[in-house]
């Protein structure tokens, strides 16, 4: 890809784009600005400086271009010259980019004006070309009249350019995709075949109907990503600085080869009228910078900033500012703070010289593949050394032969710390390398021991292998049979109707990128208009195909016929899963007591009792609801006036029994919410200085309620919410 690209849109404004046709609902321009849109947008949402891109408007009422004079090249405006695209760029061109009241204008014209602009922009001072991309997209619906006398010199001007020229009409016909226009103008069809005639004779141009262009949308595009160098350095056998006999190296360079995308992240803005109004003032860690932004001038930048205090009693309402300078980093060892200055943290750190060398090596079956750690990266001989690259080849066929994987230590960047990594070989026809994956030290492996699937060990140590826990023979066939039945190693179909894998990673697209990717491009062509939901291919994956199920049916059938297996009612929500114990006197205590009325408050000195109590008796969302709020104001009040650590316990008590309550009544989302909110009144200091109070609540085990049915807070988040701030 060229690392800069000059693109012209030249759009069909003619008064027949207002129309409708073909059982559509909007007006045929309305219809080809779909694509036009999604590609302006796609364009600015790159942020490269070497995009460029214009616009053409044809059959337009006005006349707007560098190459008018007496009679040529009327009804053809300039709508936007080459150069970056922006917000006001983008709302420009919605007010100009509608249908115009004429019929006049030629579509070649448009074409020989934009080959004069692309030529001239990619033009240096020197007058030689520059290295970049060129392309011309011209829209239609082919209604318009249309000179064809100079088609064979556009198109060798064309090509003497390096121009890319796409050709696409609105209802053309289109074999291939399977899209005929019934009842076609002769017009129409002579006007196709003069533009078609015009990208046959283009090196580098292509004919296509509206339908395909759109459909073609569907797919996300997959954001192309320069090299990134993690090593170059030399990988080596032996100590070849020290034994530089006996030991060898090899000039190598390490790029990433597979990296985890991420979705873009929101920024944090504010209204430039309220900022001026003073409402941007409100308590908060935040402050306004006050910058100009000229694609949003009624928005302005957020800065945030942070503020350290501490307990000094000759200080105002007894706290003192201090800058971070004064701080000083600390551990926890246990629930005490160890303290670490600058010249004791960097005891911490290892002094590793970069470096990247082979430990040893290990048989393919010996290793475990839950082993990989993480992101894999491509180590290959340096390109311009065919020693380097002889001896990669020789190390890769050896690895090969004899079916091992090396182990090597990595240090990419001095003073990093060393990482360990498996190295296997790959052998492509043009390409000979070594793909690593991290390997984990003994601390980041999970040793977890579980009983056995396929026996049960009695308490005297007996092997029982048959046995009720146990899956019997027909079930281990039944479950064969029908994992067999939904196998997608071959249920997809190739051009031929071979069959073929059904889940290809090139087809797979992560949701999470494109489906904000899309809302943001929606958000900015249509700024009031509706998201959208989203694209078929994000959610494909989402669920097996119709087809797989209904084949695999039978095999699912005789499945749940073999194991027994029965539906189960559902839980009902906010009731308890225990039997009501019945006195033998008959006397229904429970009863009496629900006859008694009522409480509308929990009191704080015998707050635990009557919250349990309140939940017991609730028969409604609402009065549990209650009772919640209830008990969270009383756990506040328990911290609002707690003097140092002296009524930390009593509040862990409360809190643990609002916990307990919510977990056994399955409403985890009430004590979640209410744990996010306490946090965060804990940090905007509503009750004093209380981090040591937070401090010890991160070993109470009262985080958030993770992993349950009505819970769906991950173990990260949970992790992640009793951080400090």
């Amino acid at each position: 890809m060229a690392s800069k690209e000059a693109t012209i849109y030249i759009v069909d404004l003619g008064s027949t784009t207002g129309d409708c046709h073909n059982g559509r609902t909007i007006s045929d321009l309305d219809y080809a600005m779909e694509y036009v849109w999604d590609k302006l947008a796609t364009i600015m949402s790159a942020n490269r400086v070497g995009l460029s891109v214009g616009v053409i408007g044809f059959r337009t009422d006005e006349t707007d271009n560098p190459l008018q004079s007496d009679g040529e090249y009327e009804n053809i405006c300039v709508l936007k010259p080459l150069g970056p695209m922006d917000i006001p760029s983008l709302e420009y061109l919605r007010s100009k980019l509608r249908s115009s009241d004429t019929e006049m204008g030629d579509a070649v014209s448009a074409i020989v004006l934009g080959i004069d602009l692309v030529d001239k922009f990619t033009t240096l001072k020197t007058g030689k070309p520059a290295k970049s991309g060129r392309k011309i997209v011209l829209v239609t619906d082919g209604q318009g009249g249309i000179d064809d006398d100079n088609i064979e010199s556009i198109a060798e001007r064309l090509n003497e350019v390096g121009i890319e020229l796409v050709i696409l009409g609105i209802d053309f016909d289109d074999l291939e995709f399977g899209f005929k226009e019934e009842d076609k103008s002769s017009l129409k069809k002579h006007n196709e075949a003069i533009l078609a005639k015009l990208v046959d004779k283009c090196t580098n141009g292509m004919f296509a109907t509206m339908a395909e262009a759109l459909a073609s949308l569907a797919n996300p595009t997959v954001k192309s990503t320069r090299p990134f160098k993690q090593y170059d350095g030399r990988l080596g056998l032996g100590d070849f600085a020290k034994y530089p006999e006996s030991a060898l190296y090899i000039d190598v360079q390490r790029y990433f080869r597979t990296k985890q995308a991420k979705a873009p992240s929101a920024s944090a803005f504010v209204s430039a009228v309220a900022n001026s109004n003073g409402e941007g003032t409100a308590q908060s860690s935040n402050t306004v910078e006050d910058t100009e932004m000229p694609d949003a001038p009624a928005l302005s930048a957020v800065k945030s900033s942070r503020a350290y205090r501490i307990n000094d009693a000759t200080g105002a309402g007894g706290v003192v500012d201090v800058t971070r300078e004064e701080l000083a980093k600390g551990y926890y060892y246990g629930s005490t703070a160890v303290p670490f200055g600058q010249d004791e943290e960097d005891v911490t750190r290892f002094n590793s010289p970069q470096g990247f060398s082979i430990i040893g090596f290990v048989p393919n079956d010996k290793y475990e593949r839950y082993l990989n750690m993480g992101e894999s990266s491509i180590t290959i001989a340096q390109p311009v050394n065919d020693k380097a690259r002889m001896a990669m080849s020789s190390l890769v066929h050896a690895l090969h032969e004899l079916d091992s994987y090396a182990v090597a230590r990595i240090v990419s960047k001095e003073g990093k710390a060393p990482q360990l990594i498996l190295l296997a070989p790959s052998i492509e026809p043009d390409l000979e390398c070594l793909i690593d994956v991290p390997l984990p030290f003994a601390e980041d492996i999970r040793v977890y021991r579980f009983p056995p699937l396929d026996k049960v060990i009695g308490s005297s140590g007996t092997v029982i292998t048959k046995h009720r826990y146990l899956p019997s023979d027909e079930l281990t066939t039944a479950m064969s049979d029908y994992v067999d039945s939904m196998d997608l190693s071959s249920f997809g179909q190739d051009d031929d109707g071979n069959p073929t894998e059904f889940m290809k990673i090139e087809e797979t697209f992560s949701p999470n990128v494109h489906r904000v990717n899309q809302a943001i491009k929606k958000r900015a062509i249509h700024p009031d208009g509706e998201v959208g939901e989203p694209a078929a291919v994000l959610t494909k994956w989402s669920k097996p195909p119709a087809e797989l199920i209904a084949n695999a049916e039978p095999q699912l059938e005789a499945l749940l016929k073999v194991s027994g297996v029965t539906k189960v009612p559902e839980k009902a929500k906010g009731k308890r899963g225990r039997e009501p114990v019945t006195p033998m006197s008959g006397l229904d205590v429970k009863d009496l007591l629900n006859t008694r009325r009522k409480k509308n408050e929990i009191a704080q000195e015998n707050a635990i009792p009557e919250f349990k109590q309140m939940i017991e008796m609730a028969e409604k969302d609402e009065e549990i609801i209650r009772a919640t709020t209830y008990m969270g104001k009383v756990v506040q009040q328990f911290l609002q006036s707690a003097n140092g650590n002296a009524h930390h316990a009593v509040t862990f008590s409360h809190i643990k029994t609002f916990r307990d309550e919510m977990i056994d009544i399955d409403m985890p989302e009430i004590y979640n919410e209410f744990c996010k909110d306490f946090k965060k009144r804990i940090f905007n200091n509503d009750f004093g200085d209380q981090r040591n109070f937070w401090a010890d609540f991160k070993f109470q085990k009262l985080g958030l309620i993770r992993s349950t049915e009505d819970s769906e807070v991950t173990e990260q988040e949970a992790a992640e919410f009793l951080k400090f701030g």
